[in-house]
């Protein structure tokens, strides 16, 4: 896709790979419109050039109030990017009210959305969906089953809407990022992480190059190793 001239909706797109996304992209020459539920990430958006719009994903109802926010623009890019952690450690209980939000700004919200804005892309010249998900989408692990298991179901309707789409003029791509060093993982997990500037430019990559797949970082190495032995990758990752 040719970047330039485009308008892109980044959701999540205040902080984090989000905002390294939509950073990238206005680099790039597009028109980028981001949504968060924090006023005071919304203002210091927009003082980056970002047309930014309040907007809680984690309900239905906040899904619908951003399309109808946009209702009539154009949107050329979809990049599905908000997302939380919803995850309990072992030994403690879970806790469903924040399993219920996880698993809807996290799975369902890229659903509606999708279902939202699916008509307007279709009558673009190119269009894009982007859905990240994460490299344990492929092989979980045991810190975080709630994330797994929403990215995991986010992998799997991706891989079925590009199979549906693919003889449109909308070019469905997945993003795996591994671990990345943003404010949901500070704190949370330990080791070597990947800068979110990093992986944002594999995935703004992706998009101009038109991919089918962002494996970013050591996710490549995880999907190399996944393809030799899958039980192994998951007896690995299910430590992490």
């Amino acid at each position: 896709m040719n970047i330039n001239g485009k308008t892109a909706l980044v959701t999540g797109g205040t902080e984090g790979i989000g905002l390294e996304i939509a950073r990238q992209l206005l680099a790039k020459g597009a028109k980028v419109i981001v949504c968060s539920r924090r006023e005071d990430l919304l203002e210091s958006a927009r003082l980056e050039g970002l047309e930014a719009i309040q907007a809680d994903l984690s309900i239905a109802d906040g899904c619908s109030a951003l399309a109808a926010a946009l209702s009539g623009r154009p949107i050329d890019m979809l990049i599905n990017n908000a997302g939380m952690s919803g995850n309990f450690g072992p030994g403690e209980p879970l806790d469903l009210a924040l399993t219920d939000q996880a698993i809807f700004l996290n799975l369902n919200a890229p659903l509606h959305l999708i279902r939202h804005f699916l008509p307007g892309l279709l009558q673009r010249p190119e269009a894009v969906v982007v859905n990240v998900t994460s490299g344990l989408a492929i092989a979980p692990r045991s810190g975080g089953p709630v994330y797994c298991a929403t990215k995991a179901g986010l992998r799997s309707f991706t891989q079925s809407l590009r199979h549906n789409l693919r003889d449109t003029n909308v070019h469905v791509i997945e993003a795996l990022p591994p671990v990345v060093d943003t404010a949901m993982t500070r704190g949370r997990v330990n080791g070597k992480k990947m800068s979110a500037q990093g992986c944002a430019a594999e995935i703004v990559d992706a998009i101009a190059t038109n991919a089918k797949e962002a494996n970013v970082g050591m996710v490549k190495l995880l999907r190399l190793v996944y393809s030799i032995s899958p039980a192994l990758t998951r007896r690995i990752m299910i430590k992490f």
